[in-house]
């Protein structure tokens, strides 16, 4: 048998790229200020669905985080999700879950399935209640706008953004001889992103056939590296979300014989996971830098993920790549205060590949190549902390003065 390949959808319409998706994406004016902008949108199938979810570690959880992971528990296929953006529905108590749960209930009565087969997601401002006449009307509408081409790809994509300055989308097509499987997605996320479900929601849909339980644990696996594995502001939201639907309608199933069918289905949902994941970081609110740290010679990889979290939250740090400045001696200094019990005289530093400290000492006649190196939109820290063989992968922003002012009133 010949092997799976894996192929960009490179004009990816989102979700309805997946056989047998369709999606929505309309506006109820949710922010109240009467302007058009798309809101609240609806991804379906008519097929059940198998259904995986990773959700903020958060202990302030937005109502519909909640019940979304009481429904994913359960096991039980599901349908649809609704989305919306403008309300995060968090920090809203018992009336804020009662509303996410009409939410589902008015979904489920319009398109006639039994309850638990809808999910719900939201995201904007937290603390405040749902305008619940408003969503009603814009679930109704949501309902009657459900297609499956680029349009409402698009819209639903639209609908979901908050301080995005623009939708992210991506697929890829799994083939196989006559066999394949497509992985079609799109997520929002600028503001709030930090790793452990780093306010961020995806949503992944596949027309390949497979049990919750595997569904679960490739999802699990490919987030790790992607959505758990990013940094803008540090700050972690009450709302994270990734939703991964499969309906099994490509006719191909994944089975526990099939080892390169679960294989090529882990790799490409990694990939989507891990554009998007770029893409998050690369619209990050007001950012003017994309960093990737990489430790290495770490003990085990968490201890090497807790170095790199210790340099990307740093404000010091952040702020020096801002200003493209080589501070070498500020991502050492907050890799001593990680708690990982590194010594100076093991470590090596890289800015991209030019060396920039060997065995804590410093290589200043590179300096004119480092300055070059961090003056780039892109670049990457790689920081060997001469402890072991594990290493970890961070990708992380800058923080700018924009930031700031952007989120003094927001």
């Amino acid at each position: 048998m010949s092997a799976w390949s894996i192929e960009w959808v490179e004009s990816s319409n989102g979700v309805t790229d997946a056989k047998g998706f369709r999606a929505s994406g309309v506006s109820c004016d949710i922010r109240g200020k009467s302007n058009g902008q798309l809101d609240i949108g609806m991804v379906y199938s008519s097929s059940p669905c198998s259904v995986a979810g990773t959700f903020t570690s958060n202990r302030v959880k937005a109502a519909p985080v909640l019940l979304d992971q009481s429904r994913v528990r359960s096991g039980r296929p599901v349908h649809g999700v609704i989305a919306n953006s403008g309300n995060a529905n968090a920090c809203t108590g018992d009336e804020g879950y009662a509303n996410a749960e009409a939410q589902v209930a008015l979904a489920e009565g319009l398109s006639g399935r039994t309850g638990g087969s809808f999910l719900v997601c939201s995201t904007g401002r937290i603390g405040r209640q749902m305008p619940m006449d408003k969503v009603k009307k814009g679930i109704h509408a949501a309902w009657e706008s459900l297609g499956d081409d680029v349009s409402h790809g698009h819209a639903f994509s639209q609908c979901i953004l908050t301080s995005d300055t623009r939708p992210k989308r991506c697929g890829v097509i799994l083939r196989n001889g006559a066999r394949e499987v497509r992985i079609a997605a799109c997520a929002k996320g600028a503001g709030m992103i930090r790793p452990d479900m780093a306010t961020m929601l995806a949503f992944v849909v596949t027309d390949l056939g497979c049990e919750q339980a595997d569904l679960q644990m490739l999802l699990s696996e490919a987030v790790e590296d992607s959505f758990n594995s990013i940094t803008v502001d540090g700050d972690m939201s009450t709302n994270d979300t990734v939703l991964l639907l499969a309906n099994g309608s490509s006719g191909v199933s994944l089975d526990a014989a099939d080892i390169e069918l679960r294989s090529a289905f882990l790799k490409g949902l990694s990939t989507v996971c891990e554009r998007l994941a770029y893409l998050i970081v690369g619209d990050g609110e007001k950012i003017s830098k994309v960093v990737t740290v990489k430790i290495v010679g770490a003990p085990d990889r968490e201890s090497a993920r807790k170095v790199a979290y210790s340099i990307a939250h740093s404000a010091l740090v952040k702020s020096s790549w801002a200003g493209s400045d080589p501070n070498w001696g500020r991502v050492l200094c907050a890799a001593g205060y990680s708690g990982l019990p590194v010594k100076e005289s093991d470590m090596s530093m890289y800015y991209d590949a030019c060396p920039v400290v060997k065995n804590g000492r410093v290589l200043d006649e590179n300096i004119s190549q480092w300055r070059e190196i961090v003056s780039k939109k892109e670049f990457s820290i790689v920081l060997d902390v001469g402890m072991g063989h594990a290493e970890a992968r961070l990708l992380a922003s800058d923080l700018t003065p924009e930031y700031i002012e952007f989120n003094m009133h927001e």
